[in-house]
């Protein structure tokens, strides 16, 4: 019998307005503490206002718990799914409740992120320490959280098999020197770097990003060339942050590669999971409209989203927690994996093995 008898699941994401009058709110929540002038989030409110104000985050997430309920259910698995965002509602602080008053105390959150970063590890430590803390539950209920899952297989196979789409639609539209471009979130260098620092620059951030980006490439198209690429800086731009931005990248991509000639890329959104508002317009519109001007046959690869194997591996990480699967038969793709399970938060912390340390 395991020690891990976990009572839940906590689905644990970012959050997004569904509505006009919600994306100010929601915007303030998410930059609250670093003094962003509102005339600065209006400028980034006109995306979700495109949309109507609803980002499709929230929607994504729906989605993804009825799947890993049905999952869990055709398993044989008896743990309900709570669901709880940091930035809009539900909130972490309303799923807690709901867990603790139907008497489900001990949790294991299911982070929507899949590498190491400040606010894909230490952010979501700190917002379960303050959710415990502000429902004073501190001392009733636990929150463990599954491991960083870049290269698990269940994260890899969805966006191995969109590269392969994407590369033979291209092909088949007479593209003939046709390159990969993959892009995540970009953060400031010195997040990166405090993201681990044993990695060197850029940090466990990086090194996780070029690991998955070589496995999906050899997997995928082993004999195309790929790139690294960032987007959705923000912030003071007097910090240096992660580059080059896709679409700098992309308007220098035939001068910097002029023997190769290439024709066309194939945009892999790879450090997302689902086709959120940074998706659906900083890549399917910024990103599509930077290569049309530059002559260029684009695709965009789906993020995982509920694809089966994804939501298969996302489950088959909520049970290597509760069967204390060893490291060693662990899934992971890369020499850097597994990474290691996170510290507990709440009652009856113990000395769970830790990630390098993030800190920004």
């Amino acid at each position: 019998m395991s020690v891990n008898n976990y009572d839940a699941i906590l689905l644990s994401s970012f959050g997004g307005p569904e509505g006009q009058e919600d994306v100010i709110p929601f915007l303030k929540n998410v930059t609250r503490g670093r003094g962003i002038p509102e005339e600065r989030l209006e400028e980034v409110a006109h995306h979700y206002r495109h949309y109507g104000g609803v980002s499709p985050i929230n929607e994504q997430n729906r989605q993804l718990k009825a799947a890993l309920e049905a999952e869990l259910e055709r398993r044989a698995i008896d743990l309900p799914v709570y669901w709880g965002n940091r930035n809009w509602d539900p909130y972490f602080n309303d799923a807690v409740r709901e867990a603790h008053a139907n008497g489900d105390n001990r949790l294991l959150g299911l982070v929507t992120s899949a590498y190491t970063s400040y606010s894909g590890a230490d952010q979501y430590r700190e917002d379960f320490e303050r959710c415990l803390a502000e429902t004073d539950l501190a001392n009733v209920v636990s929150i463990d959280r599954v491991r960083e899952f870049f290269d698990h297989p269940g994260f890899i196979t969805p966006l191995v098999e969109g590269v392969r789409d994407g590369v033979a639609e291209l092909t088949a539209a007479g593209a003939q020197n046709i390159r990969l471009v993959f892009v995540t979130h970009s953060i400031p260098n010195t997040a990166a770097d405090a993201s681990g620092p044993a990695f060197g620059p850029g940090g466990a951030y990086v090194a996780q990003h070029n690991a998955a980006a070589q496995l999906i490439t050899e997997q995928a198209a082993p004999d195309l060339p790929w790139d690294l690429v960032y987007q959705s800086r923000s912030g003071d731009p007097r910090t240096p942050w992660l580059e080059p931005d896709i679409n700098d990248a992309i308007d220098e991509l035939n001068a910097a590669d002029a023997n190769a000639q290439t024709d066309a890329i194939v945009i892999v959104p790879f450090g997302f999971v689902s086709d959120h508002m940074e998706v659906v317009w900083d890549l399917d519109n910024e990103a599509l409209e930077s290569a049309e001007r530059n002559g260029l046959k684009a695709v965009r690869v789906p993020t995982p989203g509920i694809h089966p194997a994804f939501v298969t591996g996302l489950i088959d990480l909520v049970m290597e927690r509760v069967n204390e699967t060893p490291d060693s038969e662990r899934p992971a793709l890369s020499p850097l994996g597994p990474w290691p399970d996170h510290a507990r938060v709440g009652a009856g912390a113990i000395a769970d093995a830790t990630p390098v340390s993030t800190t920004a």
